[in-house]
């Protein structure tokens, strides 16, 4: 006998839980299926997916107790506290960390409990379509299972890519989710890949004391930000002790029980060889589609293995949807939620909708960079007439007196127009600021409407204001 639903959703990463409690709260029968333990003492299916256990939420906490480490051995010297030398107890950072994440996937299971979300332990896989003309349901196995619904949405997420022939053991190299276990600060680290990931472990391990080397193949470092972002993010960084090294060619990578060696080719074409105690391999994620059965029922995917949808996240089958990693787009928890949301809504006869061009992008280093909209280089590339400010937060009274004065706020709006087109932070709490520029850019604002806004004093957000007023060239306090 067969479990029916309204609505399974496969995967309870942020996208797969919050589409199954949205639609839960529109009145359908739903379930979320999940396989994944993460390590749980149980063997229990953990929610949250990567984001949650293995990705933004553990990075994070990782990343706030080097901060403060670093600031106790670096920065309340000049604020005028004496603390001595900072010592860190990896373990119990560690531990921490891991108490974070049980709380908050217990959490999810609560939300499911609350709005009547039925959890299923078990891969879903396609089966085949059943039901009597009309009231068709797809059929898909969950576990040893056999589950119905009329509507699937299918959010399995993404995995790590790996380097061909450099097996991942998470003890010398890692992945995303043995960079976050790492027991102990290794003396020198390797990173392959500037992106987020390779960017945040590597200032988590730089700031505890290792020697952080990042290679990175593209031949510009951060070219998916905001050019003048870049510049200064790679010389914060590098002036940190990060070492960025760009236009690099990997070689051969020889493990043993000492740790790593890699040879590669420099941006000069010189062959070199760095040695490590341990490697971070982070090179991007790949769609989570093997074990779906998608060829079984005919979903169709794409060329890099992810599932063809349109602007609303239809697939080419009835009744079937597809969110998250597992699609084009961004990889970000708050892309795949607000999918998650609009295929709910629109399951429901509402009108659902995600605006793909204001998500906001952070990376949580320090300084902390983010952005919304276009960079200065698309709008050259699209022939776009633009104007820009551009306010250091060296200028503001709140940053001098945080002691963090790094980095600047870059907003362009149309020449024309004065429409927003773009906003762009690296400094302080940035990851906080950019909600101002999402929310003026999806209600169509103009630079001149921040320039009149009231802002508090004295605050980061002051800097904002006075990158608006920059756009017409009458900043105030610059």
């Amino acid at each position: 006998m067969s479990k029916q639903f309204d609505v399974l959703v496969v995967g309870g990463g942020p996208g797969g839980y919050v589409a199954a409690i949205r639609a839960a709260q529109l009145g359908f029968r739903v379930a979320c299926c999940e396989s994944n333990p993460y390590a749980d003492p149980k063997g229990e299916p953990r929610l949250g997916g990567t984001c949650l256990n293995v990705g933004c939420i553990p990075s994070k906490a990782l990343l706030h107790t080097s901060h403060l480490f670093e600031e106790a051995g670096h920065g309340f010297a000049d604020q005028g506290i004496a603390v001595g030398t900072p010592s860190i107890d990896v373990g119990r950072m560690l531990s921490r960390k891991d108490g974070i994440v049980r709380q908050l996937t217990s959490g999810i299971k609560g939300l499911f409990k609350k709005n009547k979300v039925t959890l299923l332990n078990g891969h879903g896989a396609f089966v085949g379509r059943g039901g009597e003309a009309g009231k068709e349901v797809w059929q898909l196995k969950v576990g040893e299972e056999l589950v119905e619904a009329r509507e699937v949405i299918v959010a399995t997420g993404s995995k790590p890519r790996h380097l061909p022939g450099v097996p991942v053991d998470n003890e010398i190299v890692c992945d995303n989710t043995g960079a976050l276990s790492i027991n102990a600060v290794p003396k020198k680290l390797a990173v392959i890949g500037a992106g987020v990931i390779g960017l945040e472990m590597g200032s988590v391990w730089r700031r505890l004391g290792a020697e952080v080397t990042i290679l990175e193949a593209l031949p510009d470092f951060l070219g998916v930000a905001d050019v003048d972002v870049a510049k200064e993010a790679a010389k914060v960084f590098t002036k940190q002790g990060l070492k960025i090294l760009t236009g690099i060619e990997i070689g051969d990578v020889k493990i043993s029980q000492k740790g790593v060696s890699i040879d590669y080719t420099d941006n000069d074409g010189g062959e070199q060889k760095l040695d490590a105690d341990r490697l971070i391999v982070s090179i991007g994620r790949v769609p989570n589609t093997d074990g779906l059965d998608a060829d079984k029922v005919g979903l169709k995917l794409n060329a890099r293995g992810q599932i063809d949808v349109d602007a609303h996240c239809r697939t080419n089958l009835p009744g079937v949807w597809a969110i998250g990693d597992v699609v084009a787009g961004p990889m970000l928890a708050h892309k795949a939620m607000e999918e998650g949301v609009m295929v709910a809504e629109i399951m429901a006869g509402q009108a659902g909708h995600c605006n793909f061009d204001t998500i906001p992008w952070v990376i949580y280093t320090s300084p902390e960079i983010a952005w919304v909209g276009k960079t200065e280089q698309q709008l050259k590339a699209d022939g776009v007439a633009y104007k820009a400010g551009k306010i250091p937060f060296a200028a503001n009274g709140r940053a001098l007196g945080m002691g963090d004065p790094t980095g600047f706020v870059k907003m362009l709006a149309c020449a024309k127009t004065d429409r927003l087109l773009g906003v762009h932070i690296i400094g302080a709490n940035a990851s906080e600021l950019i909600s101002e520029g999402v929310v003026a850019m999806e209600f169509g604002a103009s630079s001149e409407d921040l320039a009149r806004i009231c802002h508090a004093h004295p605050t980061l957000s002051e800097v904002v204001h006075e990158a608006a007023l920059a756009c017409d060239k009458r900043p105030l306090h610059f």
